[in-house]
């Protein structure tokens, strides 16, 4: 539940920062430098991955299969090696990002699948 909910908030986020970079909003300041392309390509990449952070996240927190876990994991390390491209621009808010994408993907990968329980009562063969 709980990285299913960061995957959320993660796509929210980067919704908001590519909208923002695509319109060439107030909220980039100055001279913007990117390691690759311009801000618009930015912007384009971070709604997209931000579209499937949300996809993610719906099959997280609906479904909770493992196919949705690993796609939400795929793209949360895509996200986070995306955000280092933003670095030199806004450092603390590409640093939190990908914290907040490596916590997400640590709760997938360590919370989300079968319960030691019913790993141990599958092992048991009841």
């Amino acid at each position: 539940m709980f990285a299913g909910v960061m995957l959320a908030l993660l796509a929210l986020f980067n919704g908001l920062d590519g909208i923002a970079a695509i319109v060439n909003s107030h909220v980039f300041v100055g001279n913007v430098s990117l390691v690759l392309g311009d801000l618009q390509a930015f912007g384009w990449l971070m709604l997209a991955l931000g579209i499937l952070q949300a996809a993610a996240a719906v099959g997280v927190l609906t479904k909770g299969s493992e196919a949705a876990r690993w796609f939400g994991v795929a793209v949360l390390g895509l996200n986070a090696f995306a955000q280092m491209f933003f670095i030199p621009s806004y450092p603390v808010w590409s640093v939190l990002i990908i914290a907040l994408d490596v916590l997400a993907i640590y709760g997938l990968c360590v919370y989300g699948g079968p319960s030691a329980d019913a790993t141990e009562q599958a092992a048991q063969g009841g």
